[in-house]
């Protein structure tokens, strides 16, 4: 019946209770003649007997056991006399299933009390309880009171109305206060409005469905500090009766605080981790100084900082030898630590600073990126890079950022820059792990620094050393016009070893050189460059192009031995040997051209061909032989010559501009021939052309190009004649050389030529063989050449004060720019050069020259 005022009374059916679904209350009534006249269904269910088995027979005749029954007469009468009575009663119960339908003994509880009937007899009502039930719901009820008393898990059971109707001693404990003073409280009295309301809601859910809510995680402040936050762990489930009705929903809270903060850790560990790992793949991926410095910031905003900044030793950048992070002479002079260039700057904050998150200092403005500044002495960046450890620097009053973590960046022991790791306002403050973390951040980003600096002083040194060793300006050469063009990788790659050279020979000639050593970096230039002399000095000998790199390739071998080429070409075959040896291995072409005659010689060392174009012809590959690549050893090399046309252009270059890793070798070559197709236009344009046009940009290796265009000396610039082995051919070939000289309008040096080629010719007729043979060319200086078949060279002496001869060929030395012989095929030649008359190099000897001859 609910509630109600007045008349407005409402009845209404209600189930029994749950107790009633758990204790079995039976009832029957005993006439006024001791018989049982009402007998309940509940009293069928307990006693077994129905009531067709038992109205109007004595009830101790009928369930109660027969060494009972004389004494249950006896309390019987008392209570037909108006007597109540309670007591334990022993009864015969059914037996259950399996039984074979007997009976047993059992205990019931009896309330009797004595009833009237209309006619005012006495009679009995009586009212059992089967003792087992109540015995079961104590144990129960006391097991029930026991868990929720002494278990260590919060219980707080709500009501329908999601007010706390009962709590257990451990909630007390946790919250305060007594029991019964947490009855009738809500979530809002323990949690934050959010909180609450999350709580509420979900209590609610658990009300209406039924269904049961697991690890529901809720956040509060501790009791009593509210600094303190707590995390709990909710399981909630719908409490009712046993016959439906609902009585509210418990919940069973444990404290996870420990096991958050544990998570949140692990969390952070793991963060920690795949933050390394993104490291790792993502910082030093080029070698180029400020490009790491901005992956290592990539990596840092924002998974472990909201803002950061890389400032790196000025000298450092700039490549100076003075070790980095080293301090000025004097603090007070410099102001502060050592130039540093902000190089790097990230923020993932909408409105943070644009520039700086430096500590505020007196005078001091944080740099934009790329300007050069110096931390204030007392600053706590200046002090992290003194000390090369890690300072923590809170945020100032009014300022974005809660705190930042100035990071040295050490490698190898050396201090190379600073990097700041901060956090704005509201994000979760740097710990030890963060420090830890933010150290090995900075470290791994330092040392990729410091390796790209060495890398691109290396780089450097290579370079200088390699351009140092290319001919300097723009060459020239009798008969040719010459134009060349270098390009080194790019700094990602290390220098090559291409070269290329051009070398005046006596009589107009030049050799042409390009090669390139195997390899990269400063051993491949340094190769480049012993290789480069090696030809040079080889050229000088005038031996054929075939003999120069049967020379260059056992140099070649000696190069990567210990004991150097002679050792090397001695000892090739033995084992022990080859382990100790670095293995160089180059390739080359080596070009002798003869302007007289247009003839040019080829040699080849494994090196791509050359290429010839002919006036109003195709480019096309000269056909000669490979051979093998210098360093090698044990094949001899072949050359062919090969009489060019007037305007045709020669072509030598490295592999670089005709291969690389998208294109193959073939298709290069290809391309190249048809980048000549205008080879008539002015050379520098053609081989502008060739770069534009070929894919020269990939940096992969060096390119090396020397082009030439033949021109040749015309017939009007060389004098040639021949003399017998007689004594009158002196006076007859200082006869030819006067009129030649007048012809070509060098009088001024007729004296002096006069007087050589007598002294040529002279010893030519005295120590040389066969016919004697006298050439003048005239290009850019004079070249006297007198030939004969004598294959004895002559070598320069100094005369005795009592000789009367051997003073020819110092007389040579003394008057002539330059003199010296070299072979031919059929014999020798003897030779000499003047300056032209007007050129800056003409200069006559002193008297003291003169005079030291005797």
């Amino acid at each position: 019946m609910p509630d109600a005022t007045g008349d407005d009374v409402v009845w209404q059916s209600s189930p029994p209770g749950s107790i009633y679904e758990h204790v079995r209350v039976a009832s029957f009534s005993i006439g006024p003649d001791g018989l049982i006249d009402q007998w309940s269904a509940r009293a069928a269910e307990l006693f077994g007997l129905s009531a067709q088995e038992v109205r109007s027979k004595d009830p101790l005749e009928v369930f109660v056991p027969p060494e009972f029954r004389a004494r249950g007469h006896r309390k019987l009468s008392e209570i037909l006399d108006g007597k109540e009575w309670t007591g334990l009663v022993p009864y015969l119960r059914p037996s259950g299933e399996g039984s074979g339908g007997g009976r047993q003994h059992s205990l019931a509880e009896v309330y009797v009390m004595p009833s009237e009937t209309d006619q005012g007899e006495r009679g009995a009502l009586c009212i059992a309880v089967d003792v087992r039930a109540l015995r079961r719901i104590e144990t129960d009820l006391a097991s029930s009171q026991a868990i929720f008393g002494q278990s260590p898990f919060g219980f707080i059971l709500f009501g329908r109305d999601l007010s706390v109707q009962r709590v257990n001693q451990r909630f007390v404990t946790v919250f305060g206060g007594r029991a019964s003073e947490h009855r009738g409280r809500s979530p809002h009295d323990y949690l934050d409005i959010g909180e609450a309301e999350r709580l509420e809601a979900a209590l609610g859910r658990v009300l209406e469905t039924g269904d049961p809510v697991v690890e529901f995680k809720i956040v509060g402040p501790r009791p009593g500090d509210g600094s303190e936050r707590r995390h709990w762990s909710l399981n909630l489930y719908r409490v009712g009766m046993g016959a439906g009705r609902t009585l509210g929903v418990a919940a069973i809270g444990t404290d996870i605080t420990n096991r958050h903060v544990a998570a949140r850790e692990a969390a952070s560990a793991r963060r920690n981790l795949a933050l390394l790992n993104e490291a790792s793949a993502r910082i030093g991926n080029s070698l180029d100084l400020e490009t790491t410095a901005r992956e290592l910031l990539g990596v840092a905003v924002p998974n472990f900082c909201d803002i950061a900044s890389v400032d790196l030793y000025q000298s450092l950048l700039t490549g100076e030898e003075a070790p980095p992070g080293r301090w000025a002479a004097s603090a007070k002079e410099s102001g502060g630590t050592a130039r540093l260039r902000r190089v790097a700057f990230a923020s993932a904050v909408s409105d943070g600073p644009l520039s700086g998150l430096d500590e505020p200092h007196d005078g001091y403005v944080p740099p934009e990126v790329g300007a050069v500044h110096r931390f204030p002495f007392a600053s706590q960046s200046a002090g992290a890079l003194r000390s090369a450890r890690v300072r923590s620097i809170a945020g100032g009053p009014g300022s974005l950022l809660q705190s930042t973590l100035a990071v040295p960046m050490v490698a190898h022991d050396t201090v190379v820059g600073l990097v700041q790791f901060s956090r704005a306002k509201g994000s979760e403050p740097f710990g030890d792990r963060d420090r830890a973390l933010a150290v090995e951040l900075a470290a791994r980003a330092a040392v990729c620094i410091d390796n790209a600096r060495l890398y691109r002083r290396e780089h450097e040194r290579a370079l200088i050393l390699q351009r140092s060793l290319l001919p300097p300006g723009d060459p020239e050469a009798a008969g040719l016009d010459i134009a060349c063009r270098y390009l080194p990788g790019n700094a990602a790659t290390e220098v090559g070893g291409d070269w290329f050279d051009v070398i005046e020979l006596p009589g107009h000639r030049t050799a042409l050189v390009v090669g390139d050593v195997m390899g990269r970096g400063l051993r491949a230039a340094v190769a480049m460059g012993e290789l480069r002399t090696a030809v040079r000095t080889l050229a000088l000998l005038d031996l054929e192009p075939a003999e120069v790199l049967g020379a260059l390739d056992e140099i070649a071998n000696g190069l990567g031995s210990p004991n150097g080429a002679q050792r090397a070409s001695r000892v090739a075959h033995k084992a022990h040997d080859a382990d100790l040896a670095e293995v160089y291995l180059a390739t080359c072409v080596y070009a002798v051209y003869d302007p007289v005659t247009r003839r040019c010689t080829f040699a080849n060392a494994g090196h791509p061909p050359p290429v010839l174009v002919e006036p109003g012809e195709k480019a096309l590959l000269l056909d000669v032989p490979p051979g093998v690549p210098l360093g090698v050893g044990g094949e001899p090399f072949e050359q062919v010559e090969v009489e060019l046309s007037e305007n045709s252009l020669l072509a030598l270059y490295t592999d670089g501009l005709v291969e690389s890793r998208d294109q193959t070798l073939e298709e290069g070559l290809t391309a190249f021939r048809a980048s000549l197709a205008h080879a008539e236009r002015p050379l520098e344009d053609v081989a502008d052309h060739v770069l534009s046009t070929l894919e020269t940009g990939h940096g992969q290796d060096d390119i090396a190009l020397l082009m030439a265009r033949i021109q040749g000396l015309p017939a009007e610039a060389v004098g040639d004649w021949r003399l017998p082995r007689e004594p009158r051919s002196v006076g007859r070939a200082r006869e030819y050389a006067r009129a030649q000289l007048l012809a070509w309008d060098l009088e001024p040096l007729v004296d002096t030529v006069e007087l050589l080629v007598s002294e040529l010719v002279t010893n030519a007729m005295r120590y040389g063989e066969g016919e004697i043979r006298l050439r003048l060319l005239r290009d850019r200086t004079l070249v006297c050449e007198v030939w004969d078949a004598g294959l004895v060279q002559p070598r320069r002496r100094r005369a005795r004060d009592t000789d009367e001869g051997g003073r020819g060929l110092q007389l040579v030395g003394m008057l002539s720019s330059a003199w010296g012989s070299r072979r031919t095929p059929r014999g020798k030649t003897v030779w000499f050069e003047l300056a032209l008359p007007g050129s800056a190099s003409a200069s006559e000897p002193t008297v003291e020259q003169l005079l030291s001859m005797f």
